[in-house]
């Protein structure tokens, strides 16, 4: 029998149901596994071990009077340290921010609230989520569970690594750029980057998204039944709308058969990629080529210039964010974020216009692209997990953001994107598809990594903690 730890939410629900288990059982075994993990991987901001034993505790009670609060009651949970929850502090992973306790719980973690979810500790960023690694100026550093001496990737750096390492089967983070994709690739877990304005999020920002971060997509989808549900504070959420997602545990290799599938190898600019990833991604084609779909290569959309852009218009975003502070608090950020935001200094200001129009062009580039496809499938980034200590795959902030060409595309378009694992390389490290759709559907992309889940077949076991 699988470790409570690391047995999935649905299951954990059903026991809990039947009384074969408690909530009080399963978080107990959770934070004793974090116990044994946390030292050497340092995912969690505010655990506190009372206040998630407190929760499952009434959700036992209400699960013995047969009054379980919501869909996710009992079941062990992260948040991303940036998604507000009432009475704690948001630090946004940097040490120059002020700890002022949250006034409210943001959507998401009210979502998780109020469906009864047991919140067992918040997940670690680094500063200002805008590095894809697990760096901070505030949190210790976040290490990879699969090789202690990578890191996770990033934003959603302690999310990921909270998920492989078996925190318990729920974690949410955030994603503007890859920052839920690119941590699940390196991770070897599942997430997914909903439609903008599926997962309503405050405060709302152009191309972020929050999501669900999982081992498995049937979790994905039991959490996105929560986290969708409307919420007036996001002035960019999609409207309220029945989605079944509980069809997606039930789907089968079957729901590939037809479908038109673009596979997208060269992502037109950015890192190159190694041949272990590519290897993996044409292996991913052929496993669904074999199960019915139709596979047909790409051509890159994605130029230089839009990437080029978008880095320069936020090198003058976070720029404008560092100025507005005192210069102790500035000096306190990552000196990698500060050499990135302050080389904008000489930008113009058609300089920083021309930039920003990038974000709509490279909009309109990848929805033309995807257009004939049903679903498109290409890496999730260009290479495995790299060393933990570093800022990003080149460690040069003024090379910061080549890694991410794959992924923000999707950020931009508006369309739902997940990452799934697919294979390892030669040492051991996961490496993720990317499975993206049309605009809204995002029912869809769950349910064509739910049959590659099947098609691929078994997986390497999950790490575990040092002895």
């Amino acid at each position: 029998m699988s470790a409570l730890h690391d047995l999935p939410a649905h299951a954990l629900l059903s026991a809990y149901r039947q009384r074969t288990l408690s909530p009080v059982e399963v978080v107990t075994d959770v934070l004793a596994h974090m116990e044994r993990w946390e030292p050497h991987i340092r995912a969690t901001y505010l655990l506190r071990p009372e206040a998630a034993l407190a929760q499952a505790a009434a959700s036992e009670a209400r699960w013995l009077r047969g009054e379980p609060l919501g869909a996710l009651d009992g079941v062990p949970t992260t948040i991303k340290e940036n998604i507000a929850t009432r009475g704690d502090p948001m630090p946004l992973g940097t040490a120059a921010t002020a700890l002022v306790p949250a006034a409210a719980d943001a959507p998401p973690a009210a979502r998780l609230r109020e469906a009864g979810a047991v919140i067992v500790a918040k997940s670690t960023m680094p500063d200002y989520g805008m590095l894809s690694s697990g760096l901070s100026s505030f949190h210790a550093l976040a290490r990879n569970p699969w090789d202690l001496s990578k890191g996770p990737g990033g934003s959603s750096a302690g999310a990921g690594a909270a998920a492989a390492a078996g925190y318990g089967p729920l974690h949410i983070g955030t994603d503007i750029g890859g920052s839920l994709r690119l941590p699940a690739s390196w991770c070897g877990i599942f997430s997914l980057k909903p439609s903008l304005g599926r997962i309503p999020i405050d405060p709302p920002y152009t191309g972020r998204a929050a999501g669900p971060m999982t081992r498995s997509v049937a979790d994905a989808a039991l959490m996105m039944q929560v986290l969708s549900q409307a919420d007036a504070r996001d002035s960019m959420s999609l409207p309220a709308q029945d989605i079944a997602w509980h069809e997606v545990a039930a789907t089968t290799p079957g729901f590939v058969r037809g479908l038109r599938i673009g596979l997208l190898i060269d992502a037109g600019c950015g890192l190159p990629l190694e041949p272990a990833v590519k290897a993996a991604v044409e292996q991913s084609a052929r496993w669904l080529e074999a199960a019915g779909a139709q596979i047909v290569p790409m051509q890159p959309f994605l130029t230089p210039g839009m990437l080029a852009g978008m880095d320069h218009f936020w090198r003058m975003r976070s720029l404008a964010d560092l100025q507005a502070l005192g210069a102790e608090q500035r000096g306190k950020v990552l000196p990698y974020i500060r050499a990135w935001a302050e080389s904008a200094a000489a930008f113009g200001g058609r300089q920083v216009f021309d930039a920003s129009q990038q974000f709509h062009l490279c909009r309109v580039a990848t929805v033309r692209a995807c257009s004939a496809f049903d679903y498109v499938i290409s890496p999730v980034a260009p290479h495995a997990a790299f060393a933990a200590e570093w800022a990003s795959p080149t460690n040069d902030p003024l090379r910061p953001l080549e890694h991410i060409a794959y992924t923000v595309p999707f950020n931009m378009s508006e369309q739902p994107a997940a990452s799934v694992n697919c294979g390892y390389t030669a040492g051991g490290l996961p490496i993720g598809l990317q499975i993206a759709g049309a605009r809204f559907d995002d029912l869809g992309v769950l349910k064509l990594a739910r049959a590659f889940e099947q098609i691929r077949g078994t997986q390497r076991p999950w790490p575990l903690p040092p002895a």
